[in-house]
């Protein structure tokens, strides 16, 4: 089989990106504009603003990832591109300019989904991996577990019933002060911390392999408060480190019952939440005890990127998956 080269383009939220990724495993270039800085100022991603920027940003975003590949638009294979979930004005705008270079090109048009991107990203990482194996894919919006059956072919096998892991970070961060981005920079100030220092609360759930982050964060906020009713100050940085290692034990433990379900002992981190290191160091504080092979996306594919979405779409693109020009964006698009 000859060389498949598939264009991505990601614009879910924040970050308007592009990418040419060769079989699916072989990065030739990866373009990325992002606004985090300019949202900073608001606290958060405001949606309308970010559809602007996209708008600004992607012809030149995706010419660049062209040129750096030193490839042209006739080379290309197939246009992959996020058609959701994510925020519905932002991926209108990757998706309408990718329905156009499939037009004007008359390359294919495949339609990537947003996780199961997150998922791939570690194909690019380790050209070893294949399925079947189980991600615990944590970001901002989702949590779950999803055992990977083939490149194509997946189930959830437990999910987060409110809040995601990402959503308990981010939270918490603003209330104590950090700002946005509130993951990474919680990350940054439980360096060192006492992770015992502080207790949180242990959610149950009706099914053993579902989440609950609702009430950990309730939790935290309480702590919060009685501390200002009493006057007294939270030492932040034990205080973010407990909280972290007490939900990087809670994800670890649920993983452990999907192993043990399963019987599949290799693991997959995905998501922009896979780059806290409390949960990472925590699995890999299990992972001999328990015999598991891990594996960790490299920091700057845990965040958007287009790159994953390139790779995931060359399976679905062997896999003979396509769209029509009348593909639309779905904002809240399930794994399912």
């Amino acid at each position: 089989m000859s060389d498949v080269l598939i264009l991505g383009i990601e614009s879910s939220c924040d970050e308007t990106a592009a990418s040419i990724v060769r079989n699916g495993r072989e990065v030739l270039s990866n373009v990325i504009a992002s606004q985090a800085d300019f949202h900073m100022q608001f606290g958060g991603v405001v949606p309308e603003l970010a559809s602007r920027m996209h708008i600004d940003a992607i012809y030149p975003t995706v010419q660049k990832a062209l040129d750096d590949a030193g490839v042209e638009l006739n080379d290309i294979d197939g246009i992959a591109v996020t058609y959701g979930p994510g925020l519905v004005g932002a991926l209108l705008v990757g998706v309408n300019f990718a329905k156009a270079l499939s037009h004007v090109s008359g390359k294919p048009l495949i339609p990537v989904h947003h996780l199961k991107g997150h998922i791939a990203a570690n194909y690019i990482c380790f050209p070893e991996l294949e399925p079947p194996f189980l991600t615990l894919l944590v970001s901002g919006g989702n949590t779950m577990i999803v055992k990977v059956n083939d490149y194509c072919n997946m189930e959830i096998i437990g999910k987060t019933l409110d809040d995601a892991a990402g959503e308990a970070f981010d939270k918490i961060a603003r209330v104590i002060g950090l700002g946005y981005p509130g993951g990474p920079k919680m990350d940054k100030a439980g360096q060192g911390g006492d992770v015992n220092a502080y207790k949180f609360s242990v959610p149950r759930t009706s099914d053993r392999f579902d989440f609950s982050f609702s009430g950990i964060k309730t939790n935290a906020l309480n702590i919060i408060n009685e501390a200002k009713m009493k006057g007294t100050e939270i030492n932040i940085n034990d205080f973010t480190a407990s909280y972290q290692a007490h939900i990087a034990k809670y994800l670890t433990d649920h993983v452990l019952l999907a192993v043990e379900e399963t019987g599949i002992k290799k693991i997959c981190l995905a998501g922009g939440v896979a780059a806290n290191s409390f949960i990472r160091r925590k699995f890999d504080d299990i992972k001999d005890r328990e015999g598991l092979t891990l594996y960790y996306p490299r920091l700057d594919l845990c965040t958007d990127n287009a790159v994953m979405i390139a790779s995931c779409g060359y399976y679905e693109y062997i896999n003979g998956v396509r769209a029509g020009l009348d593909l639309n964006a779905r904002p809240s698009l399930r794994l399912e």
